[in-house]
């Protein structure tokens, strides 16, 4: 499958609005993983693999693909792999959501309706 690019029909979406090819883009598995764990400076193809939870060589290696032809990632003359500033903006941008995702945690837990439909689903 191609890597999702604005202007074009996306998962979906026809319309190819810049968001939704993002949508796309971060919606696939382990590619905000990837960011996430790139966000700290380089690393070379095994050590990310291992901070990914050691998800399989090929999969790591199609997700790079994508993040490389979306210009999110490159590749250094050593072989690592880096943010570049658009991945580095991406990452930026994640930030409020893990805070938000923080918060909403947080309500959730302190919820009773909550806490009763969790133990009715155990």
């Amino acid at each position: 499958m191609a890597a999702p690019r604005p202007g074009e029909p996306v998962r979906g979406s026809s319309t190819g609005r810049p968001l939704m090819a993002a949508l796309d883009l971060f919606g696939r598995r382990w590619n905000l993983r990837i960011v996430w764990e790139l966000h700290h400076g380089a690393l070379g193809f095994r050590a990310l693999q291992q901070r990914c939870d050691n998800m399989s060589s090929s999969v790591l290696r199609q997700r790079l693909i994508e993040l490389l032809d979306t210009r999110i990632v490159e590749q250094q003359p050593d072989t690592a792999y880096r943010l570049t500033e658009l991945g580095d903006g991406a990452y930026r941008a994640l930030r409020p959501l893990v805070r938000w995702s923080g918060d909403w945690a947080t309500a959730l837990a302190d919820d009773p309706a909550t806490q009763s439909r969790q133990a009715a689903l155990e």
